[in-house]
């Protein structure tokens, strides 16, 4: 490879996971998961077409958990919702686990006896995980977390996670991976520590591919109006405030990260549609997307309003004015074809769906959305991208640790 040219050695490197067959197919993946959200390495399995066995899952949210039963087999005991030692005792579980994932919240730990490990993580949720970690044994675990991790309390954080992982005597090796070199246009940095109980000292982290789709392509083909933004909405998002500190997003073709708040707060993805080619009068001026059909004029008379160069189009009615004429009329003038104001709007501005945010977390369209809006927006935006989990099982070849 060191004779070729520079893009010939990138795309050698490109090749080297993405078509890379798994050594034993048939095998079973013995997964496990804590704060297991929606399932990211489950369906990554799904997609690789590996067959798995779900051990145990674990988080606290009631909704997650619903959405979760809906869409892989588990049975209902090993589902835990409660992390803590008191709850989940992992013990039961050692050594039958291949792979365990999960990504606890960042918190500060405790410096009091400067030991910088286990004991010094006691109290978190960070602690938790290790634990179930000592105590289960997996032969492969995939740690994912905020970028923010590295730099929390000063390095100090992430200074003691590593010394953790030290002690639990398991080779690993972490890298910062962007979903947008993985396949999907996201722009989501995040940190992956992956660990083998046995040494590993071959494993390198997956190589960038080229970002081959836009967040276009991810879009449904029909949209409900609820998720169109009314006049408050719309000036909110193309506010020249949210676009400079990029607060929002219209038309990108890499998407924002994704959040748990992410459509709540106007932050975040939007979609600007083009409309039909329609008038309609709206008699406020304003909430144009909310106005009967009954206020659009039939297309006989829409001919008629807009009639250019002759009298009637430039004294008896005009189109999308700036500043409308006051409303001076009565409404039964208003009704009649061709008198007065009328406007007409050139597009909509939307918010993403919950299945195309969904789609832009790796998940496809056989996921079932088994939660109100609100909790798949949330759900979606806390989970791992799973073409960045398929990338990591196809880098280290997952199948050689199933049964």
């Amino acid at each position: 490879m060191q004779n070729l040219p520079q893009e010939l050695q990138l795309q050698s490197t490109y090749e080297d996971w993405q078509n890379k067959k798994f050594s034993n197919p048939k095998v079973t993946i013995r997964v496990a998961t804590l704060f297991s959200g929606i399932g990211a390495i489950e369906h990554a399995l799904k997609r690789l077409k590996l067959k798995s066995e779900i051990v145990f899952a674990c988080d606290n949210d009631a909704f997650v958990k619903e959405s979760y039963l809906a869409n892989y087999q588990i049975n209902d005991k090993h589902f835990y919702d409660d992390v803590s030692e008191s709850s989940l005792n992992a013990k039961k579980y050692k050594h039958k686990v291949d792979l365990l994932v999960g990504g606890s919240p960042c918190q500060s730990f405790s410096m009091i006896g400067e030991r910088k490990g286990l004991e010094d993580t006691r109290g978190t949720l960070f602690y938790d995980f290790a634990r179930v970690i000592s105590e289960c044994r997996p032969k492969v675990f995939i740690f994912e977390n905020v970028k923010g991790l590295l730099s929390h309390d000063e390095g100090q954080t992430w200074e003691i996670i590593q010394k953790v992982f030290q002690e639990l005597n398991y080779d690993f090796s972490s890298q910062v991976l962007n979903s947008k070199h993985f396949g999907v246009p996201q722009n989501r940095n995040r940190v992956f520590v992956v660990g083998f109980r046995q040494s590993n000292k071959q494993f390198r982290f997956p190589a960038r591919i080229n970002l081959e789709t836009k967040m276009q392509d991810y879009l449904e083909d029909y949209v409900d109006s609820k998720f169109y933004l009314k006049d408050k909405g719309m000036k909110f998002v193309t506010g020249l405030k949210n676009q400079v500190k990029s607060y929002t997003q219209i038309n990108g073709e890499v998407a924002l990260c994704q959040k748990a708040n992410q459509q709540f707060n106007w932050h975040g993805d939007f979609i600007f549609e083009k409309a039909l080619e329609k008038l309609k009068y709206d008699e406020q001026l304003f909430e144009i997307n909310e106005i009967a059909e009954k206020y659009y004029l039939s297309e006989k008379v829409e001919k008629y309003v807009r009639l250019e160069g002759t009298k009637t189009f430039k004294t008896r009615a005009e189109t999308d004015l700036e500043i409308a004429r006051p409303l001076l009329q009565s409404m039964h003038k208003m009704h009649r074809a061709g008198v007065d104001n009328y406007v007409t709007h050139s597009g909509r501005i939307r918010k993403l769906t919950p299945r195309e945010c969904l789609r832009l977390m790796g998940f496809r369209d056989d996921f079932k959305i088994v939660v109100s809006d609100t909790q798949v927006y949330r759900q979606a935006g806390n989970s791992i991208v799973v073409d960045v989990l398929i990338a990591l099982l196809k880098q280290m070849d997952i199948s050689k640790f199933g049964v």
